[in-house]
């Protein structure tokens, strides 16, 4: 019997010497609570959102999508492509926050159908036409007319059907009346990014792509600069569906900020409603590249 009485006081003893037991989720959340205060950014409040962008928008968007998850913690994930492809795939019922479409006809055509929220939608960029070809061709382009000549066999354009980039170079090329001349010629690509990687690849002696694409290449050199540029118009809008739509207007609030504008700038867009001068136009005046 007292040896069961000495046991049992040896246990308290050890007892009292145990730590506590832990509450390992209690813990857990307390450090992620401390490491959210620590950021300035709570992740009960952090969305992840997904943006459905025209190709020539990738570098863009990345570099801004970076300095807004720092800010915020708010995570834009990417779905770029031709804005043709990402309008099919949204209208299908493709999961995403925000569409940013390279002209605006694509956007329209989500309007009609009610898959956007028409009071979001602004047209923020804008941008221009260069012809291009390798940085170790020996072909002179004096003007547009030399892509119908005869040391051109193949141009690379954007499906000129569907895809934007494609459209406004047919549109321009129809303006001056060379399209006859130049479609036999055209070699048709999924988006501008791929009609730009023919002209690397010196699969085609020239391409029809936008100024910022052909800043991004150190493959190719801008052989003509086009000065009467088709209206080319980027829009953008929250899309009827979005999953976050708070947090998908607070993104698009963003896109039409200064910091987004200076971005857009540095990579060669021409930004539209500058601080100053009148926030982006909401919706389109019509002229679009048909």
């Amino acid at each position: 019997m007292q040896n069961q009485t000495h046991r049992k006081a040896e246990r308290n003893q050890l007892d009292g010497l145990r730590p506590p037991a832990c509450d390992l989720p209690r813990l857990l959340a307390g450090v992620g609570f401390a490491i959210s205060l620590l950021s300035g950014v709570s992740p009960s409040h952090a969305a992840d959102l997904t943006v459905f962008a025209a190709a020539s928008l990738t570098e863009s968007l990345r570099t801004i999508a970076a300095q807004y998850q720092r800010e915020t913690g708010d995570k834009p994930a990417f779905n770029f492509g031709a804005s043709s492809f990402l309008a099919r795939q949204i209208e299908a019922g493709a999961p995403a926050d925000i569409f940013f479409s390279a002209d605006e006809d694509k956007m329209d055509a989500l309007d009609r159908k009610g898959l956007i929220l028409k009071e979001t939608r602004t047209s923020r960029l804008s941008n221009s036409l260069v012809i291009v070809i390798a940085s170790d061709s020996l072909l002179v382009i004096h003007s547009p007319k030399d892509l119908a000549g005869s040391e051109v066999k193949r141009v690379a354009l954007a499906d000129p059907k569907t895809v934007p980039a494609g459209i406004y170079s047919r549109v321009y090329l129809e303006k001056h009346k060379l399209w006859p001349l130049v479609e036999p010629k055209v070699v048709p690509t999924d988006n501008v990014r791929a009609a730009l990687a023919a002209v690397e690849s010196g699969n085609v002696e020239a391409g029809m792509v936008y100024k910022t694409d052909a800043a991004i290449s150190k493959k190719i050199k801008v052989a003509y600069e086009i000065e009467d540029n088709p209206d080319i118009s980027y829009s953008m809008a929250v899309l009827k569906d979005s999953r976050e739509p708070a947090a998908a207007r607070k993104f698009l609030d963003y896109l039409n900020s200064e910091a987004a504008g200076k971005v857009f700038e540095h990579y060669g867009f021409i930004v539209k409603g500058k601080p100053g001068g009148g926030s982006p136009a909401s919706g389109h005046s019509g002229g679009s590249a048909r």
